[in-house]
């Protein structure tokens, strides 16, 4: 794991899954299109699709046959939770992610890149929307699959519309509320739409009516950061993580865990509370993006 100065540096360097365009200037209708025919380009499961980055030139969208696109976005009945990292799934009231429940979460970005890692890697699809210091290269040192990743980093004016018309044909969407808050009659109906599809969602930076579970996660020490005149650089070989759960299914529980490389990835691990560790976790790193 390289660790950086800047936590941003990895999601400048990786891009976006998919380019995206300037939503801002688009009306309502042409935004839904816009988006429709992204779904389109985000690839069945069982394909797979190089992924664009900014800078390069993306990809030709080819023809997609609508009856078959319809069928190959319908989520797994057979799943009812989604995928996330082993070690993670005994804290949570059903061992993952409940499809067609909302998630709220806060707190160090490793939560979530590992999330999405963990739910892309195990064969799902992934969007993310408003958060544009997501790091690619940090999701897949934690072993995502970004073929299966779409990335709109600046939704609009309405992030909360694109979210909705992406639970259509994803298995999961992360939607960053830029510190807004929803009214509880229309957080009421993207929820709904949510189960409709069996889709899970999941929101941060913001407040969202009616969560079914809420995950935080505290930084609680690094090794392997220099100290002094090297504070903040150098190679992180572990990091410890601090994740809390509450919700209306679960009482309040925290566990600690350990985060580093193993067999070519960033794996989770249970570990003690209070172990002996740098406490550089000040330091802004690329990992936490």
């Amino acid at each position: 794991m390289s660790v950086h100065d800047s936590a941003s540096s990895d999601s400048a360097s990786s891009g976006s899954a998919l380019p995206d365009p300037d939503l801002r200037n688009m009306s309502l209708p042409e935004r839904v299109e816009h988006l429709r025919r992204r779904m389109a380009a985000v690839p069945s499961r069982g394909e797979t699709r190089s992924v664009s980055y900014q800078g390069t030139s993306p990809s030709p969208v080819q023809d997609v046959d609508p009856a078959r696109e319809n069928e190959d976005r319908q989520p797994s009945p057979a799943k009812a939770v989604l995928t996330v990292p082993h070690a993670l799934a005994d804290l949570l009231p059903h061992g993952g992610l409940a499809r067609g429940s909302v998630t709220a979460i806060s707190g160090a970005g490793s939560l979530m890149l590992g999330l999405v890692a963990s739910v892309t890697a195990s064969g799902g699809h992934v969007a993310v929307v408003g958060q544009p210091r997501f790091g690619l290269l940090a999701a897949a040192e934690m072993g995502a699959d970004l073929n299966r990743l779409a990335v709109v980093p600046d939704p609009g004016d309405d992030p909360v519309e694109v979210a909705a018309i992406l639970l259509d044909g994803l298995d999961l969407v992360v939607l960053g509320l830029g510190g807004r808050s929803v009214p509880p009659t229309r957080a009421r109906a993207v929820v709904a739409r949510a189960r409709s599809k069996g889709a899970s969602l999941m929101v941060a930076d913001g407040h969202w009516d009616g969560v079914d579970l809420r995950l935080d996660a505290v930084v609680r020490g690094v090794v392997g950061v220099g100290t002094g005149d090297q504070a903040g650089r150098g190679r992180l070989r572990s990091l410890q993580l601090e994740v809390r759960a509450h919700g209306k299914a679960m009482r309040p529980r925290s566990t600690c865990f350990d985060l580093r490389s193993e067999r070519g990835r960033i794996e989770w691990f249970h570990a003690p509370r209070n172990v002996g560790v740098n406490d550089n976790s000040s330091h802004r790193i690329a990992v936490l993006a």
